[in-house]
């Protein structure tokens, strides 16, 4: 018979300081209000369901200019780049020291299979990354947290990298809401 182990204690989780991301992350952990990240990555499901759940393959389709990536390729960046940064902070948390390098989110969009695949089967992958984020992160001890790593040469804490997931998702939600399914004027 397998026995009942206790879920770890809930930690309350500091917001990153400068120092542990790199610069060009503020951007992404600027636009985190809430200051319970595993309740805000939880949360941010819920919301970008209620964004995407009644959009059709069409809407998926969507470039807002000849240039720009469609709505499914947003989604599926959304999804490579959270199991980017959420394998980082595996590693950084398991004290693996060994610097990683960084990736080309142009090529990773170029060399995905997105425009092939259905918006609703995009959806269930965002679904499945998120939950495998969150486990993640539930999983993790204080220790683990705070560690730092190095990460296409800049230093990060696990921490760092959980807002930075976070503050990306919801940096792409905002443009899908604005610039890809906003309502015309009518």
């Amino acid at each position: 018979m397998l026995e009942e182990i206790a879920a770890p204690p809930a930690l309350a989780i500091a917001r990153p300081l400068p120092g542990e991301y790199a610069p060009y992350y503020e951007r992404y952990i600027s636009l985190v209000e809430d200051d319970d990240i595993l309740n805000t990555l939880d949360e941010q499901r819920r919301q970008t369901l209620l964004v995407l759940c009644s959009r059709s393959d069409a809407d998926g389709d969507f470039r807002y200019a000849p240039d720009k990536w469609s709505a499914k390729e947003v989604l599926g960046h959304v999804c490579d780049s959270e199991r980017v940064f959420a394998y980082r902070a595996l590693r950084i948390a398991r004290a693996d020291t060994t610097p990683m390098e960084g990736f080309e989110q142009d090529d990773y969009v170029r060399n995905g299979p997105f425009v092939y695949r259905s918006l609703a089967d995009l959806i269930e992958d965002y679904i499945a990354v998120r939950r495998a984020t969150l486990s993640l992160l539930r999983n993790l001890d204080e220790a683990a947290w705070s560690r730092r790593g190095i990460a296409n040469k800049n230093e990060v804490s696990v921490r760092g990298l959980a807002y930075i997931i976070a503050g990306h998702e919801l940096h792409h939600r905002r443009i899908l809401e604005q610039k890809y399914f906003a309502v015309s004027p009518g």
